[in-house]
């Protein structure tokens, strides 16, 4: 999608001040739903929120904005929960099944572990191929998603995979290796492997050896391995 995209079912509270420009409205909480979530790249997330008491429909807010619960704990800050701004104007958003409900944990800039569960992740792309590509968000080395999780002191927080951890309470063992990976650097593909080509095929097998007296049995014997092997 570009700039704006769908968002699931989400009950929130926006902390007031953030209504009001940060003016007044400190320590009040106020009723929402996610509505939508915004990327420009170059700024944080922005997410718009219907507010059932007011009737309205309320934009351009950051996920410091939001929280699940009344007794949250603390005040932290928007870097401390969101570790990127937006990479590009076109992104989705996908509930990752596997991952969805599970523990969740990660490392923020101040050298803290925070805990949550794991909700859903925004991802980007460059997905207009006539527009300039000036973003980040395909270049294997820089490309990072943001995997909202939902935080146990009340806050949401959108990380990438490098600073998450996932605990699934089947796969997981007690004791976890730490994940020193290298970053991804390689642009994968395999069109440009081939040598062969086949524009000019119009066999429906186009490529695959036919089957006949020649290559009965041989390695070359399509059906070789099979339960038709070696049969005409």
């Amino acid at each position: 999608m570009f700039l704006c995209a769908n968002l699931p079912h989400i009950e929130v509270y926006v902390k007031k001040e953030y209504l009001y420009d940060l003016e007044k409205g400190h320590g009040e909480l106020v009723e929402g739903v996610w509505v939508t979530v915004k990327s420009i790249q170059g700024r944080a997330l922005y997410f718009e929120t219907y507010l059932p008491e007011y009737g309205a429909v309320y934009d351009k807010l950051p996920i410091s904005a939001f929280v699940w619960k009344k007794d949250y704990e603390g005040e932290p800050s928007l870097e401390e929960l969101e570790l990127w701004d937006c990479f590009s104007y076109d992104i989705s958003v996908i509930e990752k099944t596997l991952l969805k409900g599970q523990r969740a944990r990660y490392y923020s800039p101040t050298k803290q572990w925070y805990d949550g569960v794991y909700m859903f992740t925004i991802d980007s792309a460059n997905a207009d191929p006539n527009r300039l590509n000036t973003t980040f968000s395909e270049v294997p080395t820089q490309h990072k998603s943001f995997n909202i999780i939902k935080l146990n002191n009340g806050y949401f927080a959108a990380q990438p995979n490098n600073r998450m951890l996932i605990l699934d309470k089947s796969y997981t063992p007690k004791k976890l290796k730490f994940p020193d990976f290298k970053v991804s650097s390689r642009e994968y593909t395999v069109e440009d492997k081939v040598k062969e080509t086949f524009g000019d095929e119009e066999e429906f097998m186009y490529g695959v050896d036919e089957y006949n007296e020649n290559n009965r049995n041989t390695k070359n014997d399509p059906f070789k391995g099979t339960s038709i092997e070696g049969k005409d």
